[in-house]
């Protein structure tokens, strides 16, 4: 068994919300890595995971849902090739900083994970 067939088994044990909430992490983690310079290659694998993350959970979600998956599927793949232009290019890392920030946010909005702690809490 590989290390992925290992991480697939263990994703999938998950929840869809739950899976979500670790692609959102992946891509608040992108862009937090993308400040470090001393690790573009981080950057690069997260991205890699990523993908993974929404080739697991995207067929088992609504049509909606899993076409904005896979538009962000598109998305990172763009970046995954392009990341040694992106990476010497500050404009380019700036906008896929707010890119990927803001794709962490809307997957975050989408697992509901945020909307179930509030009505735990009151």
């Amino acid at each position: 068994m590989t290390e992925l067939t290992k991480k697939q088994e263990r994703f999938l044990q998950d929840d869809i919300p739950t899976r979500l909430g670790h692609l959102a992490t992946n891509l608040a983690r992108i862009k937090s890595f993308s400040d470090n310079l001393a690790h573009p290659d981080f950057a690069v694998s997260l991205i890699r995971e990523s993908k993974y993350f929404i080739e697991w959970t995207a067929p088992q979600m609504d049509i909606d849902q899993a076409a904005e998956l896979v538009e962000l599927g598109r998305t990172l793949t763009r970046w995954q090739f392009n990341w040694e232009k992106i990476w010497s290019d500050t404009t380019a890392l700036s906008q896929v900083q707010a890119e990927v920030g803001s794709w962490s946010q809307r997957v975050l909005d989408m697992s509901g994970l945020l909307s179930e702690s509030v009505s735990e809490a009151c």
